[in-house]
């Protein structure tokens, strides 16, 4: 009897060598993934070419193509005052993670000076409400979301927003005041706020608030405003001028009588003059003819009285003259000024004494 041994079949090392090109075909067929390194938190890296995203601190993906547009905080900035607003922004978050936010304030400011950016807005936001300043955080979260969604990575809008709204709901205020008088200027607390006609409004802290509106020539407008958290006052501002008073020193015709009188007087003057010095020439002339050189005049001769009679014109002459310049200067000083007097929406004080076997006092009453 014969026997036949057979050879055994070794099947796992030719099932393996079928099946080993095909994972080699499928790592082949797919397309590598291009590996993006993570950049600066607000500038991209110098080598790339590409604008950054809208949110440059968590960049984790590839840029956008060359052909999309940056994002409107890159335009018309130039790379050294990204560079700069970069190391300063760097320096800045290493002081406030040293809780040292007043310095940490200054050095986000100032590379917010260089570069207009939305993150940097978000940390100052977050050094303004660590030190205790919600309006001015409330301001530069509201100008870190300016450009709209994007702007921000999604949990950074998340809690730009989020913030927004508990600085609304629970450490702010809102006053909305109108003015339409034109040319008032409208005061909060002592600092201008805006020149009427208009209306603004304005995140404030809880509590009282002076409102001022002031113009020349009207009655300045002050009044106190008083608001919770979360709630919002409002009003509008009107202003009153003042009375218009004209004064005058003297009745209209005192300097016009004084002017005619002085006319009339001068004109006088000058009449008797000529007709003095034509009286004063006839005497002289019959003087010499019947006298000659050693006759003397006697008291009532016609030549001393032409020349009394030229003495009395020339001082009739002169109190004319006086007279009108003095009434011309009188007309310009009582031309009417007028001036505005202060307006007390009609309210008098009187001042009235009263006397008890006790006492004696004085009683002050305000009459409407």
């Amino acid at each position: 009897m014969t026997t036949t041994r057979r050879r055994p079949v070794r099947v796992a090392p030719l099932f393996a060598k079928l099946l080993l090109p095909i994972p080699l075909i499928a790592l082949c067929a797919t397309p590598a993934r291009a590996q993006t390194p993570a950049s600066a938190p607000l500038t991209p890296s110098s080598s790339s070419t590409s604008p950054p995203r809208a949110s440059p601190a968590t960049v984790e993906s590839p840029a956008p193509p060359p052909s999309q547009s940056p994002p409107p905080w890159y335009q018309g900035v130039s790379e050294d005052r990204k560079q700069t607003a970069q190391a300063l922004f760097e320096e800045a978050r290493r002081l406030h993670r040293r809780m040292m936010f007043a310095e940490a304030r200054a050095k986000y400011e100032e590379a917010l000076a260089f570069w207009e950016h939305p993150e940097l807005r978000l940390y100052l936001a977050r050094v303004l409400r660590s030190i205790g300043l919600p309006v001015l955080a409330y301001e530069n979260l509201r100008l870190s979301l300016r450009w709209g969604p994007g702007s921000l990575d999604a949990d950074k809008e998340e809690e730009a927003r989020s913030t927004l709204q508990a600085l609304a709901e629970r450490e702010l205020a809102t006053i909305q005041i109108r003015c339409d008088e034109p040319g008032a200027t409208v005061l909060m607390d002592g600092k201008t706020w805006f020149v009427g006609p208009g209306a603004e409004r304005r995140m404030v802290t809880p509590g009282e608030h002076v409102i001022t509106a002031r113009k020349d020539g009207y009655a300045t407008v002050v009044k106190p405003v008083v608001v919770l958290a979360g709630k919002e006052a409002s009003g509008q501002l009107a202003l009153n001028a003042y009375p218009v008073v004209t004064t005058q020193r003297w009745p209209v015709w005192i300097p016009w009588a004084t002017v005619g009188a002085g006319v009339a007087i001068t004109v006088l003057g000058g009449t008797m003059m000529g007709q003095a010095d034509t009286n004063h020439r006839e005497a002289q002339r019959r003087y010499e003819e019947s006298c000659g050189r050693t006759c003397a005049p006697f008291r009532r001769d016609p030549y001393e009285a032409s020349v009394v009679e030229s003495r009395l014109a020339a001082g009739t002459l002169i109190t004319g003259a006086a007279m009108a310049v003095t009434g011309t200067v009188m007309l310009l000083v009582n031309t009417p000024p007028s001036y505005r007097t202060k307006d007390h929406s009609g309210v008098r004080i009187e001042l009235r004494p009263t006397a008890s076997p006790d006492a004696a006092m004085m009683r002050v009453r305000f009459v409407l």
